[in-house]
């Protein structure tokens, strides 16, 4: 039996039904440290992602989707929603719908979220062997909609993955000092949790498939109309692990020093131009 029982044929499911999946959870996420967040299995019917399976083994590298070959965030291919097949994307659809915002809501203790419909950042995340996203804190501010980010869901589409072939998704202390948990990536997982300066997390460990096949997840993001002006934008903030070799991202950092220094309109003109050229 599924947590979150969505028809699927139909891809729905009344608000009720809804609300109610989520009460169960509400005390262990709100409850979650150093950030909320948790951990779900079997969240949806199997059902549905096999057919979100089928549909991925149709897709192909091309120019409407992002990669990623950098020291932080290698092999990773990114594929927003609207380019997917029919199924799938209406999927991402039903998780943009009333149902699931008030299923978040509940179980989050945070009223007022706003899907993106625009899916920044969001869609299927596919990382090959050798592959990894080190710790990170997310992008604070949706620019589209001034709208700042809150929550985190991502959910896993990969049989029988073993903890031994990389890719779990981990959980690390706001100041860096240490990993709290760790899940394997498993079909059917679902994490959810929320997002801030430095609520950091990760897949940092490389991915080795025996067989090639990659990391695969469904990501969404979920904001509140609550960013304030004063509030000072972020982009993404990678993190190294202690006694690792994880790279410093010194593009982050020298944007942050010319944000520091510039005056913003100048800052708003001259930096694309230098992070064009790699500066």
């Amino acid at each position: 039996m599924s947590i979150y029982n969505i028809d699927p044929e139909r891809l729905s499911i009344d608000v009720d039904t809804a609300r109610a999946a989520a009460a169960p959870f509400a005390e262990e996420y709100q409850g979650g440290e150093p950030y909320h967040h948790i951990c779900i299995d079997n969240f949806l019917p199997e059902d549905v992602l096999r057919k979100v399976q089928a549909d991925l083994v149709t897709l192909q590298e091309d120019q409407d989707s992002a990669t990623f070959q950098r020291a932080q965030e290698n092999l990773k291919t990114q594929y927003n929603p609207e380019r997917l097949p029919t199924y799938s994307r209406e999927l991402f659809h039903a998780f943009n719908s009333r149902p699931f915002l008030l299923f978040l809501e509940e179980m989050t203790g945070i009223k007022g979220l706003i899907p993106d419909p625009y899916f920044i950042g969001a869609g299927v995340h596919r990382v090959s062997n050798g592959g990894h996203l080190d710790i990170h804190a997310d992008f604070n501010l949706h620019k589209q909609m001034s709208v700042e980010r809150r929550l985190n869901v991502l959910i896993y589409l990969n049989d029988d993955w073993r903890e031994e072939w990389g890719g779990s998704f981990e959980i690390w202390e706001n100041d860096m000092s240490a990993k709290v948990k760790s899940f394997v990536p498993m079909f059917n997982r679902m994490c959810c949790f929320s997002t801030g300066s430095n609520t950091f997390h990760g897949n940092p460990e490389k991915v080795n498939h025996p067989e090639g096949e990659p990391r695969q997840s469904i990501a969404l993001y979920y904001y509140t109309a609550t960013w304030d002006p004063t509030r000072v934008e972020h982009s993404t903030i990678f993190k190294p692990r202690p006694g690792t070799e994880d790279k410093v991202d010194r593009q982050f950092k020298r944007q942050t020093l010319l944000e520091n220094w510039l005056p913003p309109v100048i800052f708003r003109k001259v930096y694309p131009r230098l992070a064009r050229l790699g500066f």
